[in-house]
């Protein structure tokens, strides 16, 4: 599969973080257009954005991830919708030590791939390290080690995804696209794998087939992890009650949802309530 454009950094290369936040578009307001002299990460939390680098456009839902380049013009190509979230964060690669480029890793360690775009298979990890990051920066116990340490981490995350082709999506595609808009449509409901693929009319294991390979989980992952996604927004947003979270997400047993939510999160629901209460946001 082809990467559109992708940062080849050895990993032996040192990183630099700069910093980093969390945008929430109120609507109307365009990203500016402008050069910076850092790479900037991008990752959709909810809704859409669209962007240009160069001559190059990119359209990004949430769960996927824009690698902007150093000395790169950049912009959005329309507003931002209300309710658009992401996270991104600045930072540096010094490669003095070994051209990013090169191919051979001769004297290096081996290369990350990160491509310019991509679909995140498993976006809560991602997301985890940007609160860590943003956590620590907003008390004062970010520590540049610790800040590069994060920044790697991330990369490695976008590095293992899916790369989203410039191509046309073809039909299978078509397909895992109605199954994963019915789970972000239908998720506070009683949804099941089997209910999704009877709702679409197609056989359960053709449809869950499919969609593992366009989104790289199961119907049934797809299903908790838009579920966590919304409950972590709960948690943070609102003063609603774990049990009154749990139902909201379409989980009848909140013991259940405990459990789920630690599984995907690494952590309890209560926990991480109070973990990550304070964050850098920015918003237009």
């Amino acid at each position: 599969m082809e990467l559109l454009n992708p940062l080849l950094l050895k990993t032996c290369c040192p990183l630099k973080a700069q910093n980093a936040g969390l945008f929430i578009s109120r609507g109307a307001a365009m990203h500016p257009t402008r050069i910076i002299g850092s790479h900037e990460l991008i990752f959709v939390k909810h809704g859409e954005l669209d962007m240009w680098e160069e001559n190059q456009v990119f359209h990004l839902e949430a769960g996927n991830t824009l690698h902007l380049r150093p000395g790169c013009q950049h912009g959005s190509t329309k507003p931002m919708p209300p309710g658009l979230k992401f996270y991104w964060i600045h930072f540096e690669v010094d490669e003095s030590n070994g051209r990013a480029d090169d191919l051979s890793g001769n004297g290096c360690a081996p290369i990350l791939k990160v491509p310019q775009m991509a679909r995140i298979t498993q976006p809560e990890r991602l997301e985890r390290l940007f609160r860590m990051f943003l956590e620590d920066q907003e008390t004062g116990m970010l520590h540049p080690y610790s800040a590069n340490l994060l920044t790697t981490l991330m990369l490695v995350e976008v590095a293992q995804s899916v790369v989203e082709k410039a191509a046309p999506p073809e039909d299978v595609n078509v397909v895992a696209t109605w199954a994963h808009t019915y789970i972000r449509i239908n998720y506070d409901r009683a949804i099941t794998a089997g209910k999704v693929a009877t709702a679409l009319g197609y056989n359960a294991d053709y449809l869950g087939r499919i969609y593992r390979k366009a989104y790289g989980c199961t119907l049934t992952e797809a299903i908790h992890r838009k579920r966590i996604s919304v409950a972590c927004d709960y948690l943070l947003d609102s003063s609603l009650t774990i049990e009154q979270i749990a139902q909201k997400c379409g989980f009848a047993d909140p013991d259940y949802f405990r459990r789920i939510f630690r599984h995907y999160m690494e952590i309890p629901p209560g926990d991480y309530r109070k973990e990550y209460s304070r964050l850098h946001v920015n918003t237009h």
